[in-house]
């Protein structure tokens, strides 16, 4: 299966890991584009101006990990689109045009269900989608979740109780399950 990952998801971090982990478990195939990773990078201004620059190392990172899963802009399918946000159109079109089948956001209001579905999508929030995938595979999204969980443990030199880490990743759900 493949997903579109927007902005929103790819930042913020745990949220973004434990996506990407679970991609890497060969769950699903991520996919982005230029301007959504653009978007991830000025998002982390907010972290003041390192956040940016670590925000471009991390996306230089996942370009290596994740080679083919930069999408092309498709201005022939931006034109035919409409969203509640014009300036979300290029996400719809970049998960049209990398075939994806899920378009995973936090931004329901601007990507209504019924325009994804006339374009064969499903619009999931990260911790709905994540959750199923545990449903399915739930030793693969342990293990996962488990690597992140390290991680985070390792880069901020504390404990990380695994419900409160996904908790804050706004991926709730997910962390019940897990504990």
């Amino acid at each position: 299966m493949k997903a579109l990952l927007d902005a929103c998801v790819l930042y913020p971090t745990v949220m973004r890991e434990v996506l990407l982990a679970v991609a890497g478990q060969g769950l699903f195939t991520p996919l982005w584009s230029d301007r959504i990773l653009e978007e991830w990078a000025r998002a982390a201004r907010k972290l003041g101006p390192e956040g940016e620059t670590l925000a471009r190392g991390d996306i230089a990172l996942i370009r290596a990990a994740w080679p083919n899963a930069t999408i092309p802009r498709a201005p022939g399918i931006e034109a035919r689109l409409w969203l509640p946000d014009q300036h979300d159109i290029h996400v719809l079109a970049s998960a049209i045009a990398g075939s994806a089948e899920v378009l995973l956001t936090v931004n329901a209001q601007d990507f209504p269900q019924n325009a994804l579905a006339a374009e064969g999508l499903v619009r999931r929030d990260p911790d709905r989608f994540l959750w199923q995938l545990w449903s399915e595979h739930p030793d693969r999204v342990a293990d996962a979740v488990a690597r992140v969980q390290a991680t985070a443990e390792r880069l901020s030199g504390e404990a990380q109780p695994l419900r409160k880490l996904l908790k804050k990743a706004r991926l709730p759900r997910l962390g019940k399950a897990l504990s």
